[in-house]
């Protein structure tokens, strides 16, 4: 049984990233957001074309993709409903957000130094792609309500950082999917993933170097 609705928004669950970029004057800023997907080395991101982070990295060419834990939802709970934007922009005041000046520390995490990038990484979080700007593309410009106001961005992964007990034994390039625990957000919503695979899956056959370039 099926019937034709209208959501307001269609974030049916994605991993929760926290990106993290150079502000003009040189201090941190740190923005959670959910719409990015992978594509071999490749990151694009969605992202709203007046926010501080995307100013940040349409200037800098540089970020750090900073993925939480399940376990981490507390920490990124408390940077909802703030921007570095200073004024706040006129449609986050309305959804009650506020001006905040040290994103990590409101978020309780700690910033350290980059490898490739003068971004830096949320040591907390078992996850850290350094990351370089390569492409930038508007959305939605056939839109009058929607023109504008989004982003497409494609970041290149220069380095990767990972919590060495979510590695795979005895593989140090590859990810245990059954040790990664992501923080996922569905329609605003923060989830974990249930334990162990609900199927088995063709594709796993196939040794994940295979895809290297």
């Amino acid at each position: 049984m099926h019937q034709v609705t209208q959501p307001a928004i269609l974030y049916f669950g994605t991993p929760v990233v926290l990106i993290s970029t150079v502000n003009p004057d040189g201090s941190f800023n740190l923005a959670p957001m959910s719409s990015a997907w992978w594509l071999g080395q490749r990151c694009v991101l969605g992202l709203a074309a007046g926010s501080k982070t995307t100013q940040n990295l349409l200037r800098t060419g540089q970020c750090v993709l900073n993925l939480p834990s399940e376990a981490m939802g507390a920490q990124v709970d408390r940077l909802a409903r703030t921007t570095g934007s200073d004024p706040v922009p006129e449609g986050k005041a309305r959804r009650g957000y506020r001006h905040v000046g040290d994103k990590f520390g409101v978020a309780g995490l700690t910033p350290i130094a980059s490898l490739t990038v003068k971004a830096p990484r949320a040591m907390e979080c078992p996850v850290q792609l350094e990351a370089e700007l390569e492409e930038s593309h508007p959305i939605a410009a056939n839109d009058p309500a929607w023109r504008g106001r989004s982003l497409v961005l494609q970041v290149a992964v220069r380095k990767v950082h990972t919590a060495t007990e979510i590695l795979a034994d005895g593989e140090p390039d590859r990810i245990d999917p059954d040790k990664w625990r992501p923080l996922i957000m569905s329609f605003q919503r923060f989830y974990g993933l249930a334990p162990g695979q609900v199927h088995g899956s063709e594709l796993a056959k196939i040794p994940e170097a295979a895809y290297r370039a």
